[in-house]
């Protein structure tokens, strides 16, 4: 996700997960809240084209992790 931008279906499939109410609730929202991820179309966010992308903020917390 570091460089490209990823439907919430993409992101459900990399987490391995399935149950879409779950994901939204555990991960998305959290996610979007706390500023690691933003959506490609804030003004639409139902939008189906929806994309997802990480912020600078979520790629430095990679960068670290990845070393």
């Amino acid at each position: 996700m570091n460089q490209r931008f990823l439907s919430s279906n993409d992101l459900m499939q990399a987490l391995g997960l399935m149950h879409r109410p779950t994901f939204r609730g555990n991960y998305l929202n959290p996610a979007l809240a706390g500023d690691w991820i933003e959506r490609t179309q804030p003004d639409s966010p139902r939008s189906p084209t929806q994309r997802y992308r990480l912020t600078p903020k979520g790629r430095q917390w990679l960068q670290q992790q990845t070393g």
